[in-house]
């Protein structure tokens, strides 16, 4: 399964952003998927993942109340919607597809990555 992300750019802080991930060479319909960023210099956090049928979310402490993530598996398409961007939200944007169908903040569950979308926030 290849991933791609997309929707990343440049946005004032306030702004918002939808981020999507596409899978081509496979479903991941049936499993979890996630949302992490990675800023420089700093690890890898988790932003957001939800589960194959959409029921169950977790979010990030950092993000929990502003970013929303949802999926259209007929479309085979998971979304990550940023709102209230903040400069700290500057990173790149990664997401990735677990073997599991529920979803996991820790980034070892997750077993297909995706190149990145990069989110620069302006202050």
């Amino acid at each position: 399964v290849q991933l791609q992300a997309c929707g990343g750019g440049f946005v004032q802080a306030g702004g918002s952003l939808t981020l999507s991930c596409a899978a081509s060479g496979g479903t991941f319909r049936w499993y979890a998927v996630g949302w992490f960023r990675q800023a420089p210099g700093k690890e890898r956090e988790f932003a957001a993942a939800i589960s194959f049928s959409g029921s169950t979310i977790y979010y990030g402490d950092s993000v929990k109340c502003r970013f929303t993530i949802s999926r259209d598996n007929a479309k085979n398409v998971v979304y990550l919607h940023t709102n209230s961007l903040k400069p700290e939200d500057a990173a790149t944007y990664y997401c990735a597809v677990s073997s599991r169908a529920m979803p996991d903040t820790d980034q070892n569950a997750y077993t297909y990555w995706g190149q990145g979308t990069k989110v620069t926030v302006s202050s």
